[in-house]
């Protein structure tokens, strides 16, 4: 699970699901009459607030963080493990906002005035506030793009090499396996060549512009590659000090091919460092 590729709406789903884990060791009811000593029971002490608020609201914001952490998120009845977090977050503020209006449910019809149950405590309360922000930050984060911003910035990029070095290892890394087509020029100094090597051959001439050379290139932090077909969900993650193949460009993104021949759209492309 990659945390980097967690949103600033992703952080607002985790800090309400904190809120509601407190809210639940909080009382259910409060009652002006109540005798000083009288301990009210907490969210825990019902079963219906339990399983519909608490754990459903618990359950939907765990859903929503790790489906969007995983680089492919598997699928449930056809949908994302995020979509399935969202349909929870939501019941859960639906249950509570039906639980603050009528705390003491169908208990206070018999008899008397129906006026005189008890009231929702400040448990079942922060439990409403909790669960709303929780639903409205995961239905709004694909939408906001405030939202939709890292919610970890990335780390600052490693201090460029000394001329001519490059990282070892990793796939593809421009000093070993080349395709065909990317042949290094000839070194100074190589066995069998005079002093200073073979001189250059001429340069060829250069393409026009607008046309693309493939070419080797890394990442600075961990980025995500997402399908060609535009879908939102990365097909894999790109991870810094391995080298990678861009076979065509698209405005500002890179079509890359990772280690096991997949290939996919890499959109962020600043700070990568050309092999």
């Amino acid at each position: 699970m990659n945390i980097r590729s967690l949103t600033r709406g992703d952080g607002v789903v985790i800090g309400a699901a904190v809120l509601l884990f407190v809210a639940s060791f909080l009382s259910f009811y409060s009652s002006d009459g109540a005798p000083d000593g009288l301990d009210m029971p907490s969210l825990w002490g019902s079963g219906p607030v339990l399983m519909s608020v608490v754990l459903a609201g618990l359950i939907g914001a765990a859903l929503v963080v790790v489906g969007r952490g995983l680089p492919q998120a598997p699928k449930v009845a056809g949908l994302d493990l995020g979509q399935f977090g969202v349909a929870f977050t939501v019941f859960a503020a639906w249950s509570a906002l039906g639980n603050v209006f009528d705390p003491a449910s169908a208990a206070n019809n018999f008899g008397g005035d129906s006026s005189d149950g008890p009231d929702a405590g400040t448990g079942l309360i922060l439990a409403l506030v909790a669960t709303l922000l929780m639903a409205a930050a995961a239905v709004a984060t694909p939408l906001v793009p405030a939202l939709k911003g890292t919610l970890l910035p990335a780390p600052r990029p490693a201090a460029p090499q000394p001329y001519g070095g490059q990282p070892q290892g990793g796939y593809g890394y421009p000093g070993a396996q080349q395709p065909a087509g990317f042949g290094g020029q000839p070194q100074p100094g190589q066995p069998g060549q005079p002093y200073g090597g073979q001189p250059q051959q001429a340069q060829q001439p250069q393409p026009p512009a607008g046309d693309f050379s493939p070419f080797w290139f890394a990442v600075p932090v961990p980025r995500p590659l997402f399908p060609e077909d535009g879908s939102p969900t990365p097909i894999a993650e790109l991870a810094p000090g391995t080298w990678y193949l861009a076979v065509e460009q698209r405005g500002p993104a890179l079509v890359a091919q990772t280690q096991d021949g997949r290939r996919g759209v890499l959109q962020d492309t600043t700070g990568i460092q050309r092999g």
